[in-house]
């Protein structure tokens, strides 16, 4: 569902590797690896395409997939932040919201930008704030009367919206040592089919993790309540919203020592 949902993002990742006319790609945070296969397809035999995270579960889903549609991707099940890449390995590194979730942002966008090759280029797409993404908050405020303890949303902590500012994703990137920023405002409409919307609800964000140690009735009621909450998002027989994201370029400088 959620592939479906952000496939948009996905088509617009595997251009900026075709317009960068990359070889070997780096997908940081693959989930379960649709962006890392729709750009090793892209590359074909003249390049290859590694997704990376930190999810088990995921990593897994994703190498069965390769295998059982012989798909071209390689994956590793790591912390991008502080995984051992080899040294200059990727001349393009990726991620489709990926990397708002890092404990230290500066160590591991130092460390991607180590796993890149000299001159590597970095494009990534992140979410911006939650005023600009109402979609995205629907089930916590339609939840909260009912769920008095869903802990609120820290928007200085990992998460989500940690790169709502701008100005801290420049911050980041420049002490971590990447070149040549580009930030610019991308809003894109997105959407999955109004059948899935249950499974939306009681699976995903803060409100999906407190459900899924919750009892009915309270829990059908819940549920019942928040879908309600989303009817003006509802187009025929999908939902439909406009994600605002922010799409980030930069490049890792010429002249660093590697190895």
């Amino acid at each position: 569902m959620l592939e479906r949902m952000f496939k948009p993002f996905e088509d617009l990742l595997v251009a900026a590797v075709a317009d960068a006319s990359a070889g070997d790609v780096l997908d940081v945070g693959c989930g379960t690896g649709a962006t890392t296969f729709a750009v090793a397809q892209a590359l074909g035999s003249e390049g290859r395409c590694t997704g990376i995270d930190i999810s088990e579960p995921m990593v897994a889903a994703a190498r069965a997939r390769a295998a059982q549609e012989g798909r071209p991707a390689n994956f590793i099940c790591a912390d991008a932040q502080t995984h051992a890449f080899a040294p200059a390995s990727f001349d393009m590194i990726i991620s489709r919201l990926g990397v708002m979730f890092f404990a230290d942002p500066v160590r591991a966008f130092a460390n991607l930008r180590s796993a890149g090759r000299p001159g590597a280029a970095l494009r990534f797409i992140a979410w911006r704030g939650m005023a600009d993404n109402p979609f995205m908050t629907t089930v916590e405020r339609a939840a909260k009367p009912l769920l008095p303890n869903l802990p609120a949303r820290r928007l200085d902590a990992p998460g989500q919206f940690a790169f709502a500012d701008r100005y801290r994703i420049e911050a980041i990137l420049m002490a971590s040592g990447w070149q040549e920023l580009a930030i610019r405002p991308l809003d894109i409409v997105c959407g999955f089919p109004a059948s899935e919307l249950g499974r939306y609800v009681s699976w995903l964000g803060p409100v999906g993790l407190m459900l899924q140690g919750m009892a009915d009735p309270v829990r059908a009621q819940v549920i019942d309540t928040v879908r309600g909450a989303f009817d003006r998002y509802i187009d025929g027989t999908q939902v439909r919203f406009t994600a605002a994201c922010w799409m980030v370029a930069a490049r890792a400088p010429m002249d660093v020592a590697y190895g």
